[in-house]
């Protein structure tokens, strides 16, 4: 009976491979089923996302931010006024999970970066002996035998670095938002989500993030640069966008091969 020993490195090697086919058989079953869902859209528009709760999605997560210590509430003897109370007459800006208020996305972002580094560098060492053991005086074949030189190193190394970064990004639109959540602190959690369909293809517009109820205007409508750890995301899905992306085994492969 034969008994095969394997080390730390082959073992390593065959979780590898393991992985990697398992990798590629859940690409080929995922692929398989993206491709008889598209098979069965064919000639047919691509269809909207159904309007639901966003709190009820996987991915949805509360928002934890550091809230400062609560505070009691206290009213002042003869007076309608309560402490903490930030206005005096009611409005109809957004307040209350469930509101709704506009957020007017305006995004205007200009880089223009140059960058060049150079550097060079040379080194010698010799280092020798003129007469080792009195070479000089045992005649010319004794010196062709003992050394002269005993170190003799060149070195020589440069880099020329450049780079340049040009971009320009703007965008201009409004979407709703709705208040998903309050903080202790009063701050509003808003959340967006807005759907074109033009022809056969989809454009999407997401905006979320934190906002304090001071900054909402009396037309209840907020500036996106007064949204605090905002997310914003503007893409698209249809034909067009899937002609633009590179097909599965091609992603597949630029993430497997080193080179």
């Amino acid at each position: 009976m034969s008994k095969f020993k394997f080390d730390g490195r082959e073992a390593s090697s065959l979780r590898r491979v393991a992985l990697i086919s398992v990798s590629f058989a859940v690409l080929s079953i995922a692929g398989g089923c993206s491709s008889i869902d598209r098979l069965s859209q064919i000639g047919e528009r691509p269809k909207l996302t159904e309007i639901d709760n966003p709190t009820t999605q996987p991915g949805y997560k509360p928002v934890q931010m550091p809230m400062p210590k609560p505070e009691t509430v206290s009213y002042a003897p003869n007076s309608l006024w309560r402490n903490g109370s930030r206005a005096f007459f009611k409005d109809q800006r957004a307040r209350q999970v469930g509101d709704l208020l506009t957020v007017t996305v305006s995004i205007s972002d200009k880089a223009n970066f140059a960058n060049e580094t150079q550097r060079s560098r040379t080194n010698k060492e010799d280092s020798g002996i003129t007469d080792f053991i009195g070479a000089k005086t045992l005649g010319v074949q004794a010196q062709k035998v003992l050394p002269g030189r005993i170190l003799t190193a060149d070195g020589t190394s440069s880099s020329d670095g450049k780079g340049t970064i040009q971009r320009s990004e703007s965008l201009t639109t409004s979407v709703a938002a709705v208040v998903t959540q309050v903080l202790p602190n009063g701050n509003l959690v808003v959340e967006g989500k807005q759907e074109i369909r033009v022809n056969y293809e989809i454009r999407e517009l997401i905006v979320a993030g934190i906002v304090r109820p001071e900054d909402i205007q009396s037309d209840n409508t907020i500036d996106s640069t007064k949204i605090a750890q905002a997310r914003i995301s503007y893409g698209g899905r249809g034909q067009i966008s899937d002609i633009q992306q590179p097909r599965y085994g091609q992603q597949v492969m630029d993430i497997l091969l080193p080179f």
